[in-house]
């Protein structure tokens, strides 16, 4: 089976002295897997950085066995982020999301379109608050939509709205910005919070119900925050 896509890559993994087995979530084939051979090597390693959009041609003598890439680099943004510990720190957190919360092989350009969007995202000042929805974009394509304006409560308290989550066993404080999407946003607790609030339906709903653990490079982007 040969084939030509481009995708981003999502994870990568020696596989000899010389090779890689690399994962990239592609344009017409979603999340797949091959060797690179020579992705030790210096003449490419340096553009297989996780986020990267690459070139990539597939062949595989078997449907069954796991086949092999050839790449090729088409955007290097990670690096473009080296020297901003944060961003890079969010760079990581995203890609690893789309690794683990995507199935083999299943297309969807929706999501592909996301990742290209990631990179857009991170060039805007107010991108953390455009990353929170980023996030909450990634979960509604795959099926879990937090709709938290269904189901919040609103009161006004010193002429200040106010919205809260009710759940059986509390009552949690829902930001402002999640509900009023085109406020202004500059006081970083209350992005952490938010951030917090998506990160804490994405641990209950998802990641426990399928015995997946919560990510680190989320916890570690988090931190990089602080």
């Amino acid at each position: 089976m040969n084939w030509i896509d481009e995708g981003f890559l999502i994870n990568k993994n020696r596989y000899s002295e010389n090779s890689l087995i690399a994962e990239l979530y592609t344009k017409e084939r979603g999340k797949t897997s091959g060797i690179i051979f020579g992705g030790t090597s210096k003449k490419i390693k340096n553009y297989l950085q996780i986020g990267n959009k690459l070139h990539v041609n597939y062949n595989s003598k078997s449907d069954n066995r796991i086949g092999y890439f050839k790449v090729e680099i088409l955007n290097a943004y990670t690096p473009l982020y080296f020297d901003h510990k944060q961003k890079l720190s969010c760079i990581t957190s995203a890609i690893n999301l789309i690794k683990i919360l995507t199935a083999e092989s299943q297309v969807n350009i929706k999501v592909y379109n996301l990742i290209e969007n990631l990179f857009l995202i991170l060039k805007n000042d107010d991108w953390l608050k455009k990353y929170i929805f980023w996030e909450l974009d990634l979960l509604k394509l795959l099926g879990y939509d937090l709709e938290l304006e269904n189901f919040v409560e609103k009161s006004v308290v010193e002429n200040k709205t106010i919205y809260y989550a009710n759940s059986s066993t509390e009552k949690k404080y829902v930001p402002n910005f999640l509900i009023e999407k085109e406020l202004e946003v500059n006081d970083l607790k209350t992005l952490l919070t938010g951030l917090k609030l998506v990160g804490d339906y994405l641990d209950k709903t998802i990641l426990k119900p399928n015995n997946l653990n919560y990510p680190n490079s989320r916890l570690l982007f988090i931190n990089s925050l602080k």
